[in-house]
């Protein structure tokens, strides 16, 4: 869109800009963060309609929050780090004036009470909230396919998910509706998506980030974490939301700034590889070429790559999908139609409206996973399966501080394919796969990153790498993926996204097997 004031037209290109260039661009005059919210929401009227990240748009607070910024710009006063650029949260996150869905029937009418840390924070470092994306039901999910508002389309291919639970945050992004969104992890649902959409998306180490105001899945794995088109962007949004809140008593003190060594490269890192992870079997070949790839360029640079070994990386599928049920089966129990959720109507006793409400309101993968929490919670199965599954969390954790002790990150793949198509997974256990290589890390507690490496030469479709850094040492991974991201031309954005695209054809850009550029292979030496 081009936003005109007299004389003067001014493109705001939300697809095209990065956070600090809209914040730039504000300071320098070129436009208001009121010219911003204009631009921002005219792409999603024209776009929204096919991809449908959105599920509730929120106007009034996006120009209240540019007003905000253009009167602090006119009073002459430092603007704030986000200042101006759009963003929009999952709707798990609650936010005074929006409703908070988490895309199930059982919360379509609940009105947010309070606002949520991460949420809070992102405004008050000057964002503009655009509204709250689409989600599988209650972070349910790899795909998005089973919000009860219909499913999310990834802007790379409409007839392809975009990957889940934070499949509309991580479309809006790639879409070019908005520049930072935000995601919640608990076992890949920032980073699955965000390589299906060929763009960065990071789950912080347990704790960064206040969880505060975040409707639970997974208490002991959740994280929130940001989508952006470059590191940079997300390593301005991380900025923005850690540090200690006093509501959440998981969430640490953090003093590092994530920008501070964007540039710094990797020569004399050492970089971990796991053999048993990236061997996998049911990997696409176009998904370990990329591994390959994205190794050999981190030599490029200067990086030492190093094997490590995570002996029981194995068992990270079976304890999560016994722990994350288990948590599942807990946090949704308050939603008994009494005091929140759907209530089914006509209903004689007290103890038929619960059962009822709680049958009709939760969809089939939410029912699927309170019923195996309830059972693995039972006298017998607790003992046989809980009780193992955190002992093999423990020593999942222990393989990751031993392997940390002789690299500064380990690099593998994020997702074991690219995007499929809608319908095309229709065995739970086929999908749960989907989350192979990123569950290890909600397990353990430490930080990832899925980071874009072009695209694959067989399908032609966004494929991303993961790098995962020791606990509370996240900056080690902005460094290694800010180097990585130099030894790649990509499009950070899916072709529908460009200006002046006609089709979804997607143009040549970095594919995966293709030589990289000498000069960026360099890292700018």
């Amino acid at each position: 869109m081009v936003v005109t004031r007299g004389d003067a037209p001014m493109p705001v290109d939300i697809a095209a800009l990065s956070a600090a260039q809209i914040r730039a661009g504000i300071i320098a005059g070129r436009f208001s963060a009121h010219d911003v919210a204009d631009a921002a929401y005219a792409v999603i009227a024209t776009r929204d309609t096919d991809i449908h990240a959105f599920l509730e748009l929120t106007p009034s607070l996006a120009y209240a929050a540019a007003e905000r910024v253009d009167a602090a710009k006119e009073a002459g006063e430092e603007l704030p780090s986000l200042a101006g650029v759009p963003v929009a949260f999952k709707d798990n996150m609650n936010q005074v004036g929006t409703k908070t869905t988490c895309g199930s029937k059982m919360l379509a009418n609940y009105d947010s009470l309070f606002t949520a840390t991460a949420v809070e924070r992102m405004v008050d470092a000057g964002a503009l909230p655009l509204g709250k994306l689409n989600m599988d039901e209650f972070a349910f999910g790899s795909s998005t396919e089973t919000s009860f508002f219909g499913p999310t389309h990834n802007p790379w291919d409409l007839e392809r998910v975009p990957g889940g639970s934070s499949g509309g945050s991580a479309a809006a992004v790639a879409g070019g509706l908005a520049t930072i969104t935000l995601g919640s992890d608990t076992g890949g649902s920032i980073r699955q998506p965000a390589s299906f959409c060929g763009i960065v998306g990071y789950k912080p180490t347990y704790g960064l980030v206040s969880r505060y105001g975040i409707v639970a899945f997974g208490s002991s794995l959740d994280q929130v974490g940001p989508f952006g088109k470059t590191v940079e962007d997300v390593a301005l949004a991380t900025n923005a939301l850690v540090g200690r809140d006093e509501r959440d008593c998981t969430s640490q003190d953090c003093g590092t700034d994530f920008t501070a060594n964007l540039h710094a490269g990797v020569r004399g890192m050492r970089i971990g590889v796991v053999t048993s992870m990236n061997d996998a079997p049911g990997v696409q070949p176009e998904v370990v070429a990329a591994l390959h790839e994205a190794v050999e360029n981190l030599k490029g640079l200067g990086a030492e790559v190093v094997e490590v070994d995570l002996p029981h990386i194995t068992a990270a599928m079976s304890a999560y999908y016994v722990i994350g049920p288990c948590e599942a089966f807990s946090n949704l129990s308050r939603f008994d139609s009494v005091r929140y959720g759907y209530r089914e109507p006509g209903c004689e006793l007290l103890s038929s409206q619960e059962s009822l409400s709680r049958a009709v309101g939760f969809g089939e993968e939410a029912k699927r996973r309170i019923l195996l929490g309830s059972y693995l919670l039972s006298s017998g199965p607790y003992e046989e399966y809980y009780v193992p599954a955190q002992k093999v969390r423990t020593l999942i954790t222990r393989d990751f501080v031993r392997a940390f002790g002789s690299v500064d990150v380990i690099i593998s793949p994020t997702s074991p394919r690219a995007a499929f198509k809608f319908g095309e997974i229709s065995d739970p256990a086929t999908m749960y796969l989907s989350d192979l290589f990123t569950i290890a890390i909600n397990i353990a507690g430490n930080g990832g990153m899925s980071l874009p490496v072009g695209l694959g030469r067989d399908t032609g479709l966004p494929v991303s790498v993961q790098l995962i850094g020791p606990q509370f040492r996240d900056e080690n991974i902005f460094q290694a993926a800010a180097a990585l991201e130099t030894c790649y031309r990509i499009e950070h954005v899916a072709p529908m996204a460009r200006p002046g695209a006609v089709s979804r054809v997607v143009e040549p850009v970095m594919t995966i097997g293709s030589p990289t550029p000498p000069a960026t292979m360099k890292g700018g030496e």
